[in-house]
């Protein structure tokens, strides 16, 4: 495996944009390819929008800026595959659509290229059923907005060659983030089950009329998120002491949600194409330029976590 200097970004959605920025930051040739035009121009805007809040923020100076855009490329063209050292691919988290990707694109690269997909959850394994040559293929997954959070999982399907797992590993670390190896290839991987296991609770006290979304929010951001900023769940609970802890599971685990399919309130949501920030209305209303307005938001508090962690010595 020799060095990664070309990258496709395949996918021009929100997760896609912010790898391809943080790629190119590092000095990467990047290429952000889409099948759809109108998706690569929104791409085009995010990008805007990202590097003014960095810019406004201290984080970057304009003219890294502009020499980090000048790094990055935008196609629909498929021969962008033919010449590159690595391929991530974050595109739609339907199997069927990412089996027709990888095994036409898998075929087009060369043959000692590295691949890699941002799926959030879906098995490494099954993707690469279609792939040739599957022990260059592993788990990259980003957490959104990827330009912003550190961690990044590398997960290992069954095979994945421990030579991927490496590589992409310590890509991650040139490129300034923070990763871990998943080393079984189970659904949903560390971060979105730990995720989806608050969702799933946080989405069962609304139902019940405990709390509204924003009372839970801010339950999250005022007190558990605090603490886990600078501290992981079992850090927590060393801090508390596990006496504590144990007597509380004894008496609330029993007593917590364990639905197995998303909770009426989500499934309405869906059907109705509210999706959240990208379709201006979710749990809140985005619109009228507000979509906009809690992407700059969001990423002034990230940033601002980020620095305080920095300074703290913890990244």
């Amino acid at each position: 495996m020799g060095d990664c200097k070309k990258i496709i970004i395949a996918g021009a959605g929100l997760m896609g944009t912010s790898m391809a920025q943080i790629f190119a930051h590092r000095g990467y040739d990047v290429i952000i390819y889409d099948v759809i035009d109108t998706a690569l121009e929104k791409s085009k805007n995010l990008i805007r929008i990202n590097q003014e809040g960095q810019v406004k923020a201290g984080e970057i100076a304009q003219e890294e800026s502009e020499f980090l855009q000048n790094k990055l490329a935008h196609t629909c063209d498929k021969t962008c595959f033919e010449n590159c050292d690595l391929v991530v691919e974050s595109i739609v988290e339907k199997m069927p659509i990412k089996h027709s990707f990888w095994r036409e694109i898998s075929q087009i690269v060369r043959e000692d290229t590295i691949l890699a997909s941002n799926t959030s959850g879906l098995s490494i394994t099954k993707i690469a059923e279609v792939i040739k040559k599957p022990e260059r293929f592993a788990g990259m997954h980003w957490f959104n907005p990827a330009h912003l959070i550190p961690l990044i999982e590398i997960i290992k399907g069954e095979r994945t060659s421990t030579e991927t797992i490496d590589y992409l590993y310590n890509l991650s670390l040139q490129i300034g983030k923070e990763p871990i190896r998943v080393n079984k290839d189970v659904p949903g991987f560390i971060g979105n089950r730990i995720q989806l296991a608050i969702l799933r609770e946080a989405l069962h006290l609304v139902e019940n009329e405990v709390g509204t979304y924003e009372d839970i929010d801010r339950c999250v951001k005022y007190a558990l998120g605090f603490r886990y900023s600078c501290l992981g769940p079992f850090e927590v609970c060393d801090m508390g002491g596990l006496d504590t802890f144990y007597h509380i599971a004894e008496y609330l685990y029993p007593d917590l949600s364990d639905v197995k399919e998303p909770q009426r309130i989500l499934k309405e949501l869906y059907e109705e194409g509210s999706y959240g920030v990208k379709a201006k209305k979710g749990f809140y209303d985005y619109s009228h330029g507000k979509d906009e307005e809690a992407i700059r938001k969001r990423d002034d508090l990230y940033i601002k976590v980020s620095k305080l962690l920095h300074a703290k010595g913890e990244l």
